[in-house]
């Protein structure tokens, strides 16, 4: 497993070839974020400030070091900010920068997998969170939300790169932030255990409490179950979404309060973004694997994880895996299994490249991809719900969520276009000024997003 990791390599030991490479990649990232806000800027009609290259990072006044809050709200799908009056968030677009059409979670598009790339930088291959639950093959130890030893944690989450440096950081529960790895031991008073049933203001009191201590963390972490927990109840258009989102909004704007009452408000960094979307499902988009025995039994034994990412790990047998998928996809293929279409088959290692999805032992050797909205079980159980879920493809729009940026780095009333959430982790580095671990984003994505120092 260390393999990987020391597979990706810091950036003082690329070879004269790969620098190259990473030059002209760079190159061309920034020329197209250039052409993109200018196209951008000269379509807009809204009269707040349009960024050009001569804007300058806005100085400190008050606080002595860069800081970030780092925000999540769960399963806040790209466009619930437009559900209602979001007067707080959009304070902090309109005098921020804003993903366009939206923050493209990593695949699969689940939560513990997400929170953590965000963390890192890495992609669940390279971390090790492959799922929201799993087994280790080769321990045949089982991973749940509760884990918190570090082997499962892989890679060197934020916080971790903070405390390295001797600075002080502080989580108001983010998955991962109870592992204690590294110069990380969770800290009393700076890294709660995750609790649920904590009042959504309280943690945004104790973190605004923060700044009230003489020697502030310049790093920070608030998280919102919702509005993922109305999302599955009751997919993505139902009024308890608006409900949810009003509500995010209304805390939003008690942290921009407290922060613009201590006079750091301008000084702050927030960032605020989602894990992943939500769609509807519904009775009709149902694909059982039973309905595969006259091609090829799926015991149930063998499968992981049923939906929306089918993992199927076998026992050692006469038949292959490549033997195991072909009859599957044949099966799905007759236009003799309902939905059948909807379901695709895979060998791991014939996955898109784009899903990052094969370079880790913990993700089972077969994988199934069904469309969006449809569901994997084993048998017709003639249980019906109808609800919202996520986890598919992160091609799908509807799996897309937020980022927003306000702070010093980043330009007023800018729009930037869709990046996957491994580029957070560098936005960070780069806004507290520090040097980060090895991790999947390219280190040249934050030039293209922030604004150059003052």
């Amino acid at each position: 497993m260390g393999g990987l990791l020391d597979s990706i390599k810091p950036s003082q030991f690329k070879s004269p070839a790969t620098v190259a490479v990473l030059i002209t990649t760079c190159i061309a990232a920034f020329l197209f974020f250039f052409f993109f806000y200018t196209t951008v800027n000269h379509h807009q009609q809204q009269h707040h400030t349009i960024t050009t290259s001569l804007q300058l990072a806005r100085p400190l006044t008050k606080l002595k070091h860069p800081t970030v809050i780092l925000i999540s709200s769960d399963g806040f799908r790209f466009g619930y900010q437009f559900k209602t009056l979001t007067p707080n968030i959009h304070k902090l677009i309109n005098n921020g920068t804003e993903a366009q059409t939206g923050l493209i979670p990593v695949f699969p598009t689940l939560t513990f997998p997400n929170h953590y790339s965000i963390a890192t930088g890495l992609y669940p291959a390279y971390h090790g969170i492959i799922n929201n639950k799993f087994t280790d093959p080769i321990t045949n130890q089982t991973f749940t939300m509760a884990s918190h030893e570090p082997h499962w944690w892989l890679g060197e989450p934020i916080w971790e790169t903070v405390s390295n440096l001797g600075l002080k950081a502080a989580t108001y529960f983010w998955p991962g932030s109870e592992v204690k790895k590294g110069s990380w031991d969770c800290p009393l008073h700076y890294c709660a255990p995750y609790n649920g049933s904590v009042p959504f203001e309280e943690r945004v009191d104790t973190v605004l409490s923060y700044f009230d201590l003489p020697d502030i963390p310049v790093f920070m972490t608030l998280y919102f179950e919702d509005p993922d927990h109305q999302g599955h109840q009751v997919g993505p258009d139902d009024p308890q979404i608006t409900k949810a989102v009003a509500n995010i909004d209304r805390l939003i704007g008690r942290l921009i309060d407290g922060l613009e009452k201590r006079g750091v408000f301008e000084d702050v960094t927030i960032i605020l973004v989602g894990d992943h979307g939500m769609v509807g499902t519904c009775d009709q988009k149902l694909i059982f694997l039973d309905d595969l025995a006259s091609w090829i039994k799926i015991p149930v034994e063998w499968v992981q994880y049923y939906t929306p990412v089918l993992s199927i790990r076998p026992p050692p047998s006469d038949q292959s895996v490549s033997e195991i998928v072909a009859k599957m996809n044949q099966g799905l293929g007759s236009g003799k299994v309902k939905n059948g279409d909807k379901l695709k088959v895979y060998a791991k290692e014939d996955l898109p490249k784009r899903l990052h999805y094969s370079e880790n032992d913990r993700i089972p050797p077969i994988i199934g991809i069904v469309e969006e909205g449809f569901k994997v079980e084993q048998k017709d159980s003639k249980s019906r719900e109808c609800g919202g879920a996520h986890g598919y493809d992160n091609a799908f729009f509807s799996m897309r969520t937020i980022f927003i940026g306000h702070g010093p780095r980043f330009g007023r009333g800018r729009k930037v276009p869709s990046f996957e959430n491994v580029e957070i982790y560098n936005l960070i580095t780069s806004i507290l000024d520090i040097d980060g671990a090895a991790n999947n984003g390219s280190s040249c994505f934050p030039e293209t997003v922030l604004l150059p120092h003052h």
